[in-house]
């Protein structure tokens, strides 16, 4: 028998519905980034992502023995962060959130920290890029970035967009923040992308 994290998706909702605690953490650990990428993406500070989240996942809790595609958790999940943000959004008005707030949490682990320094400077310069896209690019390719990258189709759900317009709006986004990144002196490939 799989380990916990080798099972399925469809498994792990499964043991997860079937009160299986290891399941939960497993479909937790594989789509917690997706869920905090797709509220990030609505330029939440950290603490209202944080709630998305915790949102999020409740509503998956109070859902989990009617889901009617397992295999599409993550899908599901997607469309759920972005229902709560755009939820919450609507709860507190438009707010403008600090370069403070839109910072997020990074964590080097055992690097140098000359190396950490360089690391955060490319994911912050980067991030600002990606913030001054429209919306739906930086939801876009903030999923597509996300640890547990969506499938296309769960991708069409969460951007509530035709499967087909996906590659050619992904082409779009990265012709555009190409355009940023060369007009502030960089390219792509200065920030690893």
């Amino acid at each position: 028998m799989p380990s916990v994290r080798e099972r399925s998706v469809t498994e792990l909702v499964s043991g997860a519905a079937g009160g299986d605690p290891a399941a939960w953490d497993a479909l937790v650990d594989r789509f917690a980034g997706t869920v905090w990428a797709v509220a990030r993406g609505h330029r939440l500070s950290a603490a209202d992502a944080a709630d998305v989240s915790q949102t999020t996942w409740l509503r998956l809790v109070e859902h989990l023995d009617r889901i009617e595609q397992p295999d599409r958790v993550g899908g599901w999940l997607a469309t759920t962060a972005r229902r709560e943000s755009l939820r919450l959004l609507r709860m507190n008005g438009r707010q403008v959130p600090t370069a403070e707030e839109l910072e997020p949490d990074l964590c080097h682990g055992q690097l140098p920290p000359d190396h950490a320094i360089v690391i955060d400077e490319r994911n912050r310069t980067l991030n600002d890029l990606v913030d001054r896209l429209p919306v739906r690019c930086q939801l876009m390719l903030r999923l597509l970035g996300a640890d547990s990258p969506l499938s296309y189709r769960e991708l069409s759900e969460a951007l509530d967009m035709p499967i087909g317009s996906l590659g050619p709006t992904r082409a779009r986004c990265l012709e555009h923040l190409r355009r940023l990144a060369m007009r502030s002196g960089l390219s792509l490939e200065d920030l690893g992308s």
